[in-house]
């Protein structure tokens, strides 16, 4: 070895190396080097620009730190450390840790969901000059000058251009070179997505700072009344404001921008800026409860549960005050200065149950869900780092959030299935996330709900999770009365209402109608129709990239594919045949909103759902409406069962269950009783009994009987026979692995062969490959193929790597590696 390369060697050991993760697919973290001047700036949970690829600039996150070199490929050099402070920490990382391998995902596909698009970098690397270089300062080779002279005279260089300037393919040691001299800078390290929100404000001008000189002022005023009284009004807001916004000034003082200015040039004001937060929250008033005996009853055995467990499973009837119990716990926990997480399932509940929690904890209150934009995701992030956030509510995403002290998590509905991530990685479900991030807390959780997940149900039997139940609604309301109405009947005899509600429903809407009270309907489907048939030969328009019937949307006068939004006009002849005579089939919310407007004219009728919630603030501002009885009538879809409180509502109708009870799927019976029972829940919560009334034409079905006599654990008893029997859930654990390629056969070779693989391996139990119910999405051909392993089995976690490879491995096959392969860990 000679003596130049063994210096290089020992020169290389001596260097500092990092791994990061970078925000994309990818299976590995990947070593870079650092500068010498930059050493010291480096921390795990910082973020700094690499180059990645042969254009691309990203935002990594530093994983580690460390003095090996990659023995595989020569490490690069970062281009620059973009942060002052970690952005998270070590224990954070934990966690992202356990997602990646829990869920079969890469820790890139956890850094993209946990941070807002604020704090990521990406895009396409352009050069700038230096804005301290000076011309001649340090010597330039003649490329390097070359590439300086294009600079000069166009501003900007992309890493294309410079490579043709130079004539050489790789330009990076070049543009290297000329970074660490000073001469030139990534322009992405001059350029962050955040902004800071700014506020103008005004004080009074240097000159009138004594009272003889307002005095004068007052006095030279007098004859222009209008800037008299701009300067009346500051003087006024003055007493309550540090700051006074200049768009407050000229609301309060009913002046214009035009008036103000001219105050301004005289120099009687001056103008300066400051930083304020995109999310105001109002100071309010802190409200004082104490809880009834049963809540108190609830809360004592939630303590003594904890003593000897970490998770506890508060199953409470609908309207039974689970709330004020949660808010009783979350006083404990910031009493000793820590934070609360609370989880919710849905964006529409955040609101109204952030408005409850806040008028207990104020300031110390912020919600967190995907409807804010990235600015204010950003800000949020940074003052839950910084502690000013206590008590965070949230959907899913919250969970990332970067706590400095978590001391409880709750997660209230904790068997509804929007906890589950579907698409993009990590798929991950947010109730068992919280768990693993409550274990790394060392912190409790509580998982609330009526009508438990059956697997939680069966893990608190078993005594995994404490127990504790509320059987009786606050206040001593009754729980609602439940009927069944025979839609087959009615309609067989005539005397149905309309052609989707029956005479015992209408009259139950009437008769609320006349006493001033509220109704709330529920079809778990948007839209007008869910199809169009022709009445001659059966046609029924689909989507052109997927396998399914288009949607008919009144509002807009189309029908609609609710997968990939491809939309087309209402045909007026059968495509096939030419016939005319065409009939809409099926109902969604927008057609029973059609009928309750004839039956009832002058009823006010708002419809929930994701066609009506379309603003930032849509679903916040229709359940205020309805909670201020604005309306009479709310229709909507499963929104309306997440925990929703409505002072008024003495009556909810469920519009069909029967789709619920014959979907294709092992746990449609548990679905289908959690959600009638708990939109049911939704009526008499407040003031007298309430009355549900469930239209089916299956109504002695074992579910509706169930739900009638709200006999949970006898329905849960049966369903676990049979899937003791068949091998699901609790008592096996699936994956998923779901195919996916524009080509049917090449995605039918694929399955195929990855089945192979998986059948080599043991302890696992294989079904499929087969095609979902609906086959082909955005002219993308599925297959899936489900895999158990029984829960009780030991090695898991070498059954998941070896799974993990499996599917690598059809990278191999020049023709399959184009199938897009995934694993989903615990589907719902």
């Amino acid at each position: 070895m000679t003596h130049k390369k063994r210096e290089c060697i020992v020169s290389e050991n001596f260097a500092t190396f990092i791994n990061v993760i970078i925000p994309l697919h990818l299976n590995q973290v990947y070593t870079y080097r650092v500068p010498k001047e930059w050493e010291t700036e480096v921390a795990i949970g910082k973020r700094v620009a690499v180059q990645f690829g042969s254009k691309k600039v990203y935002s990594a996150l530093i994983q580690s730190i460390h003095h090996q070199p990659p023995l595989k490929y020569e490490a690069k050099y970062i281009y620059s450390v973009l942060d002052e402070v970690p952005i998270i920490e070590p224990i954070h990382l934990q966690f992202w840790d356990w997602i990646s391998r829990y869920y079969l995902c890469n820790t890139g596909d956890v850094m993209n969901a946990a941070l807002p698009a604020g704090l990521k970098l990406e895009s396409e690397t352009t050069l700038v000059a230096h804005p301290t270089y000076e011309h001649g300062s340090v010597v330039l080779d003649d490329r390097e000058y070359l590439i300086w002279e294009a600079i000069e005279v166009r501003h900007e260089l992309t890493l294309q251009e410079v490579s043709e300037i130079v004539q050489m393919k790789n330009v990076f040691p070049l543009i290297k070179s000329m970074v660490i001299k000073g001469v030139l800078l990534i322009k992405e390290e001059l350029e962050e997505r955040y902004k800071e929100k700014v506020m103008t404000c005004l004080r009074l001008g240097s000159a009138y700072k004594n009272e003889l000189a307002m005095e004068a002022l007052f006095a030279k005023l007098e004859k222009h009344e209008k800037q008299l009284n701009i300067l009346m009004a500051y003087l006024h807001l003055q007493h309550d404001h540090v700051h006074i916004d200049k768009a407050l000034l000229i609301k309060t003082s009913n002046g214009t921008a035009g008036v103000l200015a001219g105050i301004i040039k005289k120099g009687i004001f001056e103008t300066y800026t400051i930083a304020v937060d995109r999310i105001q929250i109002e100071a309010t008033p802190k409200e004082n409860f104490v809880l009834n005996p049963d809540q108190q009853e609830a809360f004592d055995k939630i303590k003594e549960g904890f003593i000897t467990k970490d998770i506890l499973l508060l199953q409470g009837v609908t309207g039974s005050g689970k709330t004020h119990v949660y808010v009783k716990l979350i006083e404990e926990a910031l009493e000793k200065g820590k934070q609360v997480l609370f989880l919710l399932p849905e964006i529409a509940l955040t609101s109204q149950i952030v408005n409850r929690v806040r008028k207990f904890f104020g300031e110390q209150c912020i919600s967190y869900h995907s409807k804010y934009g990235d600015n204010e995701k950003v800000e949020i992030w940074h003052q839950v780092k910084q502690g000013k956030y206590k008590v965070i509510i949230g959907a899913r995403s919250a969970l990332f959030l970067p706590f400095q002290n978590l001391g409880l998590t709750i997660v209230d509905e904790e068997h509804d299935a929007s906890y589950k991530q579907h698409d993009p990685a990590p798929r991950y479900h947010a109730r068992d996330a919280a768990m693993i991030l409550s274990r790394i807390w060392q912190c409790k959780t509580i998982l609330g709900s009526a009508t438990p997940a059956f697997e939680t149900f069966y893990q608190a039997q078993q005594g995994k999770y404490a127990w504790v139940t509320m059987n009786k609604r606050y206040g001593e309301i009754p729980m609602p009365v439940i009927e069944t109405c025979n839609m087959a009947e009615e309609k067989r005899v005539k005397t149905m209402a309309q052609e989707d509600i029956t005479s015992t429903l209408f009259t139950a809407i009437k008769t609320a109608l006349d006493k001033q009270e509220q109704v709330i309907l529920f079809q778990n489907r948007r839209g007008y129709a869910p199809m169009l048939s022709c009445n001659t030969c059966a046609w029924v328009p689909k989507c052109k990239n997927c396998d399914i019937s288009l949607t008919y949307h009144k509002f807009i006068d189309s029908l609609k594919c609710h997968y990939c939004g491809f939309t087309q006009k209402l045909p007026k002849v059968c495509m096939a045949c030419g016939a005319n005579k065409l009939s809409l089939k099926g109902v969604g919310t927008e057609k029973i909103e059609d009928e309750l407007s004839i039956l009832f004219p002058l009823a006010r009728i708002a419809r929930l759902d994701l066609d009506a919630v379309k603003t930032k603030f849509g679903h916040e501002q229709i359940i205020k409406s309805f909670e201020a009885h604005q309306f009479d009538i709310l229709v909507g879809t499963q929104m309306l069962s997440k925990g929703l409180d409505f002072e008024h509502v003495s009556l909810v109708g469920v519009i069909n269950a029967d789709q619920l009870l014959t979907f294709p799927d092992f746990r449609a019976h548990e679905r289908a009783f959690q959600l009638l029972l708990q939109v049911s829940g939704r009526a008499g919560r407040k003031h007298s009994q309430g009355k549900v009334i469930i239209q089916s034409s299956m109504p002695n079905h074992f579910v509706l009987q169930a739900v009638l006599q709200h006999q949970y654990e006898a329905l849960l008893e049966r369903e676990l026979q049979e899937r003791r029997k068949f091998a699901y859930p609790p008592f096996f654990r699936l994956i998923k692995i779901v195919l996916k390629h524009k080509d049917y056969k090449t995605v039918e070779q694929a399955s195929i062969v990855l089945k192979k693989l998986f059948s080599k391996q043991e302890h696992i139990l294989l079904l499929g490959p087969e095609s979902p119910h609906v086959g082909r999405i955005r002219n993308q051909y599925i297959k899936e193929i489900l895999i158990k392993i029984n829960r009780n089995h030991t090695e898991l976690d070498l059954i998941k790597q070896q799974i993990k490879i499996n599917i690598q491995s059809l990278n191999e096959d020049k023709v399959l590696r184009s199938v897009y392969v995934y694993a989903d860990v615990d589907p719902v």
